[in-house]
């Protein structure tokens, strides 16, 4: 039995943002082969489970995330010297500054997902940006295996550092219930993001300012500044409804499934897992126009870059005939491309691979 250690997450149970998914689903559907070890915040959970999905459980007492994930990521890999994992997954680059001195100690393969470029977004300061961007370079370097969860980031691997890399996404198939009950069809569209700038919020926002479309938008308005004058700014247009994050599966089950379309605005970060949420409701998927959604999307969603754009596929796109193409062509990438037992399977195969 090979055994993996996992860091850079909150862990498990996964309540938490894209890595905690997929640690959640790379437990449960584990193969006999694979014995998980999962290191996670103390801080973020009151009941410290020992055993989930049959991963055994180590609790850091720092965050995971903000300033304290370099520490918190450097001292999992400290604790994975004396557990000797076969496998060493890193998820995220914060704590690679420590790689060197762990790959000089540790005989584990080191897998690491660099996830999605974190030192290109806009949220970053210059020195942030500067130390992500080591980090980035530490991790390709001392790692055994890179795998980028879209083939966009994966050929900026290769173009940057001359690194071959494992293209694996993020399953999405976990969204639809096994018992899914009939929702009558509405007639507004869906967003749901982290509200930042390079997530084109106020881009979307403004184009259905200015139509008689109906949009349901969810975010994390109240966190910053910025969402919160979006939320004021916004909130007035009767067409509009601002709405504070929901994490009942079975209430965002309601509102996809009720939706005429998603509208899905990120320009940064890779396979971005509420997109293929999104595709495997087979709805039509209006994408920000960029190298990360088009792979994602293989080429068949719809695309905007601008306002206008945006505005003027809503109005030509009315009819609703080349919207249910582009749904049932979502729906089909998803199902061969985005389930959680597939990118198990993908994972397992490059922990065992030579």
């Amino acid at each position: 039995m090979t055994k993996v250690a996992v860091i850079g997450t909150v862990g498990i149970p996964a309540c938490y943002g894209g890595f905690e998914s997929l640690v959640e689903y790379l437990t449960k559907y584990s193969s006999d082969a694979i014995k998980y070890h999962v290191f996670c915040s103390s801080k973020s959970y009151s009941e410290k489970k020992s055993i989930h999905n049959g991963a055994v459980l180590s609790y850091i007492p720092l965050s995971a995330n903000g300033i304290q994930s370099i520490p918190y990521d450097i001292f999992s890999l400290v604790k994975c010297l004396f557990i000797k994992p076969d496998v060493t997954l890193i998820l995220g680059v914060s704590g690679c500054v420590f790689l060197p001195i762990y790959r000089f100690f540790s005989s584990s393969k080191i897998v690491t997902n660099i996830d999605g470029l974190e030192w290109k977004r806009d949220k970053w300061g210059h020195w942030t940006k500067r130390f992500l961007k080591l980090s980035e370079s530490l991790a390709i370097k001392y790692s055994d295996v890179i795998i980028a969860d879209n083939k966009a980031i994966g050929d900026y691997v290769v173009r940057e550092y001359g690194f071959d890399n494992e293209v694996i996404a993020y399953g999405g198939d976990h969204v639809i219930p096994i018992n899914s009950s009939d929702v009558k069809k509405s007639d507004f569209y869906l967003s749901l993001c982290r509200v930042e700038p390079e997530n084109n919020v106020e881009m979307i926002l403004d184009s259905f300012s200015r139509s008689d479309k109906k949009l349901k938008f969810i975010g994390n308005w109240d966190r910053s500044d910025y969402g919160s004058k979006l939320k004021g700014k916004y909130s007035s247009f009767p067409n509009i409804e601002i709405l504070d994050p929901i994490y009942d599966l079975s209430e965002l089950y309601v509102l996809r499934k009720s939706c005429i379309g998603y509208i899905h605005g990120h320009s940064a970060g890779g396979t971005n897992p509420s997109l293929v949420e999104a595709m495997h409701f087979g709805m039509c998927i209006y994408a920000f126009d960029c190298d990360f959604n088009r792979y994602s999307t293989e080429n068949t969603a719809l695309y905007f870059s601008s306002v206008d754009s945006l505005l003027n596929i809503l109005v030509s796109q009315d009819d609703g005939i080349v919207t249910s193409q582009v749904g049932e062509n979502m729906k089909k990438i998803a199902m061969s491309r985005y389930t959680w037992e597939t990118v198990s399977r993908q994972y397992e195969s490059t922990y065992l691979g030579d």
